[in-house]
């Protein structure tokens, strides 16, 4: 566990990708960090500026998540909540949820993480629940690497939205917020 607490995060954040080149840098550091909770991560994206477009500023925050280290990633897992159940979810389905997740807490030692953003809203729930059950079969390290590509995806979905809200505030995706 990191030796210090990250800062209160805001909800999501537009990031214009204008803001993103020009903004300082612990500004941008403190935008970063309501996409993946990993202060080095943060850090790396902002300190490799300028980006001339999105996408190289998507590229760089993918190469970001792939170099964290175990301490990095255990930083980032400790501010990640519980994947939220679709609106009308039955009270069975929280009760799995919350077993599933006290089993995998206990085993892993941090809360499950899934990007579920690509997931139609119908099929969230029984695909987190399958793949919290599936992912309890793995050894710690093969669930630390699924893990770590998880948040890498959860941090990019997070990324993506908070570019595409600035361009366009009034939309969303879905009607969803991306990395819930």
């Amino acid at each position: 566990m990191p030796a210090h607490r990250l800062p209160d995060l805001p909800g999501r954040v537009a990031i214009p990708v204008e803001h993103v080149n020009t903004a300082p840098a612990e500004d941008l550091r403190h935008l970063l960090l309501s996409c993946l909770h990993s202060l080095r991560w943060a850090g790396r994206v902002a300190d490799h500026r300028p980006y001339p477009d999105a996408s190289a500023l998507l590229a760089a925050a993918d190469e970001a998540a792939y170099d964290l280290t175990p301490a990095d990633l255990a930083e980032a897992l400790e501010a990640e909540s519980l994947p939220r159940l679709p609106d009308g979810a039955y009270s069975a389905a929280h009760t799995a949820l919350n077993a599933a997740n006290a089993a995998y807490e206990a085993r892993f030692g941090h809360v499950f993480v899934i990007c579920l953003d690509e997931v139609p809203p119908d099929e969230a729930l029984d695909r987190l629940l399958a793949a919290i059950r599936s992912r309890l079969a793995n050894e710690p390290e093969e669930e630390r690497e699924v893990a770590a590509e998880e948040l890498r995806r959860l941090a990019r979905g997070r990324l993506v939205y908070a570019l595409r809200d600035a361009k366009n505030p009034t939309t969303s995706q879905n009607g969803a917020t991306p990395g819930q």
